[in-house]
């Protein structure tokens, strides 16, 4: 069965519009637990938990209306990253884990992305029968009076996950003296990022730290960087941390205010777990995003690197298939599977600085780790119902600009998973060549998206 609802990341869209209304909401709810509640008679869990955004006060109720009336228990954490609910749903032995989240998107988008009882999320087949469950309708299964689940606020929530993500800097090792810009993007990180710097000796500047509802990812986190680079620099910071609003992403910036993107941050780790013995599966697994500059580094280590499409679950979904334990995407999605099943910004943060305070190097040394290659990304948003890639103007061009770039480069075009967007990237040898690719490309699409 193919799924309509189901995106990329779990379900996401315009808050109090379809899918993300109070409605739908309820009955993803009814229909999720109704699978999860199908195999035995013993009471079954779900944790929910959410970010800063003011539609999570919609959202949260439903899902707690709709999980109880199929007869789920459900624990509510409040806001913490969504990492965090993943650890918790197996932590508690719970059945399903619920975060309320659109990630990077604006604060009037929202979305909720659902775990498992491994902690890992949900496989295509099971997004696929809920979605059949649903069409059900939120009237069908509902549990006997006497069997209602019943509600509980988890307290110490927030410090358990913070002695989670400690628990992966290297035991005995401190941040003395190290001074660590880290911008939360007013979202779910934005009490547990600093404490967890703070914890372990760092002197910390706080950015992105008063979430209004509104403002989560406004100007500032790993999509808007500006901020971070200005203040990094301003404090004379040793080095500069970026967080989206679920905080599942990491962006760095060096001492010098410059950018470290999430390809870098994967060679670092590589390099150094590779010197450990501590890398499995004999490289990293990545997307087609990823820079060809990445993979000639890891293959100078003699260590591969396997891109899979576009997605971290499909980064995760191979690493758990061939025993790799480190994947991720070049937008800061990295995903260490010795620590965390799902991408953990916090858990990224600290293996950077890992390395940073055992080697004594700045970050603008220890960062840039290879040349990357000529490279460019540019989103095309579009309305409606116009799909622009169905067209034959697009496909032709995408055609030529293939066959034209050759082996000397890669082309990519992908409506985005999480938003109404065309994605058009190359890279290649010649930066020329990559802007040509990319603003021929661009130009039919915005064409075929006008109509």
């Amino acid at each position: 069965m193919k799924r309509k609802l189901f995106g990329t990341d779990g379900i996401r869209g315009r808050s109090n519009a379809e899918p993300m209304t109070a409605t739908t909401v309820l009955a993803v709810a009814v229909a999720a637990g109704r699978h999860f509640t199908s195999s035995d008679d013993r009471r079954h869990l779900v944790v929910i938990g959410k970010d800063t955004r003011l539609s999570g006060y919609m959202i949260e109720p439903a899902l707690v209306a709709g999980f109880t009336s199929v007869g789920m228990d459900a624990v509510t954490v409040g806001p913490l990253p969504t990492p965090a609910i993943a650890m918790l749903t197996r932590s508690l032995r719970a059945d399903l884990g619920v975060m309320i989240s659109a990630s990077h998107n604006p604060f009037d988008d929202n979305g909720i992305k659902l775990f498992g009882p491994d902690g890992y999320k949900l496989s295509d087949d099971v997004e696929a029968e809920i979605e059949r469950l649903l069409a059900e309708g939120p009237n069908s299964g509902l549990a006997a009076p006497v069997r209602l689940g019943r509600v509980q606020r988890l307290e110490d929530a927030r410090g358990r996950y913070i002695e989670f993500v400690k628990a992966s800097f290297p035991r005995g090792r401190r941040l003395d003296g190290l001074k660590v810009a880290i911008d939360c993007a007013n979202g779910a990180a934005y009490k547990v990022a600093p404490t967890v710097l703070w914890e372990l000796g760092a002197t910390v500047i706080p950015i992105g730290v008063s979430p209004d509802g509104t403002n989560i990812n406004q100007n500032c986190g790993t999509v808007h960087p500006e901020s971070l680079q200005t203040q990094v620099v301003a404090h004379n910071a040793d080095i500069g941390l970026a967080l989206d609003g679920d905080a599942d992403r990491l962006i760095v910036v060096d001492e010098k205010g410059q950018l470290i993107d999430g390809d870098q941050i994967l060679a670092l780790i590589a390099g150094s777990w590779a010197k450990d013995g501590r890398l499995k599966g004999g490289g990293v697994v990545a997307t087609l995003m990823s820079n060809f500059g990445l993979e000639r580094h890891l293959q100078g280590l003699g260590l591969e690197l396997v891109r899979t499409q576009v997605g971290d679950r499909y980064v995760v979904e191979h690493m758990r298939s061939n025993g790799h334990n480190l994947g991720g995407e070049q937008s800061g999605h990295v995903v260490m599977t010795d620590y965390a099943t799902t991408g953990d910004g916090l858990v990224a943060a600290l293996q950077v600085l890992a390395v940073l305070t055992q080697n004594g190097k700045k970050a603008s040394e220890a960062l840039r780790v290879f040349h990357p290659a000529p490279q460019l990304l540019k989103n095309v948003r579009f309305a409606g119902k116009v799909r622009p890639l169905d067209t034959d103007a697009v496909k032709k061009t995408i055609a030529a600009v293939e066959k034209r770039l050759g082996a000397r480069g890669r082309l990519v075009v992908r409506k985005s998973g999480t938003e109404p967007l065309i994605r058009v990237m190359a890279q290649g040898e010649d930066e020329g060549e990559v802007k040509a690719a990319v603003a021929e490309v661009v130009a039919a699409v915005e064409r075929a998206a006008a109509g």
